[in-house]
């Protein structure tokens, strides 16, 4: 039983399954391209709502410190990704890192994490694009039925079309092709980073020192006790629940972490890209390098605008220039909030059905949803799939708790990638690699440690339901891809003409 469930598979035999005909995916993808696909599922929901949780809550003004510490994960990640990308160019990111160097279990296990963690996220993405649309219709005097405003909006029965209605768009944008879901997206980013980057330049002109004073608010004493809530390395060890003081930054370091969520989705569309090995790389570090920078400035210049303690939990960026006078910039960053969002929910439905297509076409799960378009070369079959039940999941939940079940697989996923490279080095040194991730072992256990330490930073709450969904992901393992396995079969036919007597002997 063991020796199944670490089978690893070669990693020449993953690039030669990426080369059948019925089973192989268009190569359209550059640098640039992916660099615009890291930044545009980046740049979302953090940069807009989380600054202001975090700061009024956490950290203070220190907040800039918590995306600092949050970017330092990630790019130790970054640099493992990047070395397993430019290695093993095959679509499903993690998932086929780790068949290729853990075994096919634990491959299992983090496929099966990815699909929880990117379906949740596009979900979650989605309700927040609906509710900046509503806040712009209402603006402008529109008002959608509450029966179609979400449930949280409606009277006993309630579906949020905006956001259903917007799924549905990106899958059909996705079926159609790579090279047009990078030209919608380069359109979008664009437009996103402008908004931005007119934040932080207008922003800058209404900064008050006063504001950052002081800029690590002494640590408070909040009230949990044995609650589920609280962060479970505070109740492993006892610790009185605080907020604020150093441990708050490391706190909301967890917390704004969402907002780096997706940047690894560009390992995913290795298979897709023409030069993987130079371009994956590049693709990877380089979004994460302006996503980084772009979260710390506005950071700075929002707890410089407003006093922390002032800030808004819904909208810190747009009620920031309002309170300071400037009402029209509100307007602006919601429009740049909604575009944002668009792109968000975009990548991260692709980078699920790239994992989902990778596990199928292994055999882990059904090869029905392995064969790619005809004609645009698009894994069609689970892209649909996933796009018609996300869009009704998001149509009728808000999924507020759950988001952060997104982190927390998200840094599941980093460990993993860790681990796998110090084991593939050392399995397999004779692999080229265009990319090295430096230091290694001690880069990759640093970025285990890391990433452990912003997982226990989340709430217990947030572990019993990471374990229940592994516990449900062992049982659809045992009773279906340990038996389906392309890999299972492969070797059991292997071992059955070994053991069978050579024929033609004379008796």
């Amino acid at each position: 039983m063991s020796s199944t469930l670490f089978r690893t598979k070669r990693v020449e035999q993953s690039i030669k399954d990426t080369e059948e005909p019925e089973h192989a995916l268009r190569k359209s993808l550059s640098a640039l391209d992916l660099t615009v696909f890291g930044v545009g599922v980046v740049i979302g929901t953090g940069i807009f709502v989380l600054t202001g949780t975090a700061a009024k809550n956490t950290a203070g003004p220190a907040v800039a410190l918590s995306f600092v510490v949050a970017g330092v994960v990630c790019a130790l990640a970054a640099l493992c990704y990047a070395e397993f990308a430019s290695t093993v160019p095959v679509a499903g990111s993690a998932y086929t890192f780790s068949y290729a160097s853990l075994g096919e279990f634990p491959a299992w296990i983090i496929g099966w994490d990815l699909v929880l963690e990117l379906a949740l996220g596009t979900a979650v993405v989605a309700v927040g694009w609906s509710g900046y649309i509503h806040s712009l219709l209402d603006n402008a005097g529109w008002q959608l039925p509450e029966a179609l405003s979400g449930r949280d909006g409606a009277h006993g029965f309630g579906f949020d079309i905006l956001a259903a209605g917007l799924v549905l768009v990106l899958t059909a944008i996705l079926v159609l092709g790579m090279k047009l879901s990078a030209r919608v997206t380069s359109v979008v980013v664009a437009i996103k980073v402008a908004v931005v980057l007119v934040v932080i330049v207008a922003g800058a002109f209404f900064i008050k020192g006063d504001n950052y004073k002081p800029f690590i608010p002494k640590a408070q004493s909040v009230e949990a006790g044995g609650n589920l809530k609280a962060p479970l390395i505070q109740l492993m060890f006892g610790w009185a629940p605080s907020n604020f003081g150093v441990m708050g930054i490391f706190t909301a370091a967890s917390v704004v972490f969402f907002a780096f969520i997706g940047f690894d989705v560009v390992a995913t569309a290795a298979e897709e890209t023409r030069n993987p090995q130079r371009d994956v790389p590049r693709g990877i570090l380089g979004s994460l390098i302006i996503c980084t920078t772009l979260y710390v400035a506005v950071a700075v210049v929002v707890t410089g605008m407003q006093k922390y303690s002032s800030l808004s939990i819904d909208a810190p960026l747009a009620d920031a220039f309002k309170a300071t006078g400037h009402p029209w910039f509100a307007g602006l960053i919601s429009f740049g909030a909604a575009i944002g969002l668009t792109t968000v929910c975009m990548i991260l439905l692709l980078g699920q059905a790239r994992v989902f297509f990778a596990m199928s076409r292994d055999g882990l799960l059904p090869r029905f949803f392995s064969h790619v378009h005809p004609r645009f070369r698009t894994p069609y079959r689970p892209t649909i799939l996933l796009g018609v039940v996300i869009a009704i999941v998001s149509g009728f939940t808000s999924l507020s708790e759950l988001a952060e079940l997104v982190n927390i697989g998200t840094l599941f996923a980093f460990i993993v990638v860790a681990i796998g490279v110090v084991i593939l080095r050392r399995s397999r040194p004779d692999l080229p690699r265009s990319f090295r991730t430096p230091l290694v072992p001690a880069l990759p256990i640093v970025s285990v440690l890391a990433s452990l330490w912003l997982m226990l930073n989340l709430p217990a709450e947030t572990w019993l339901r990471f374990a229940i969904w592994m516990a449900i992901g062992f049982l659809v393992y045992y009773f279906y891809g340990r038996t389906h396995s392309r890999l299972g079969l492969q070797q059991a036919a292997e071992a059955r003409e070994s053991a069978a007597p050579p024929s033609g002997n004379a008796s």
